[in-house]
């Protein structure tokens, strides 16, 4: 996968639930999971340790190898702790948080429902992983809160 290392972090409007054992899968580790072709389901990372959500979110995954790895290791991890493979996923060769010639739509759309703006030069500015988050949080089925706490902590709002 063609990317830039992404630094391991946890963004602040995801203190909430990181802070309690990393409740919810956060966007470092849908980052990986994205890049690796894995699905992991909310059941799955609620029985895992809070040790093993920290790795997942420390652990490399930017080399092919790397990648490999954590495919791997995550996949046996899966299986100890829900009894079950993991589903799979599409690694897309070119995913839109990716490009930087245009700001996905899906994106726009959330701007203008929350009446924030975002440049094409702020965007390219945006680390691949900052790019990521706001592409996630902008589908529907995430909570609106978190889109202008990003836009905001991004520094660009």
């Amino acid at each position: 996968m063609k990317q830039k290392a992404v630094e391991n972090i946890f963004f602040n409007f995801e203190e909430d639930f990181v802070e309690a054992n990393i409740r919810c899968i956060p966007m470092i580790v849908r980052f990986k999971l994205d890049a690796c072709g894995i699905k992991l389901k909310l059941a799955e990372w609620s029985r895992m340790t809070a040790a093993e959500r920290e790795h997942l979110a420390t652990a490399g995954c930017d080399t092919p190898h790397e990648v490999a790895r954590y495919r791997e290791d995550l996949r046996e991890l899966i299986f100890q702790r829900a009894g079950n493979l993991p589903a799979e996923i599409p690694v897309q060769e070119n995913p839109a948080w990716s490009r930087t010639d245009e700001i996905p739509n899906t994106i726009k759309e959330k701007l203008l429902e929350t009446r924030s703006h975002l440049s094409l030069d702020q965007w390219k500015r945006l680390t691949p992983l900052q790019r990521f988050a706001l592409l996630k949080l902008s589908y529907s089925g995430h909570e609106n809160k978190n889109f202008p706490r990003a836009m905001q902590e991004f520094g660009l709002a």
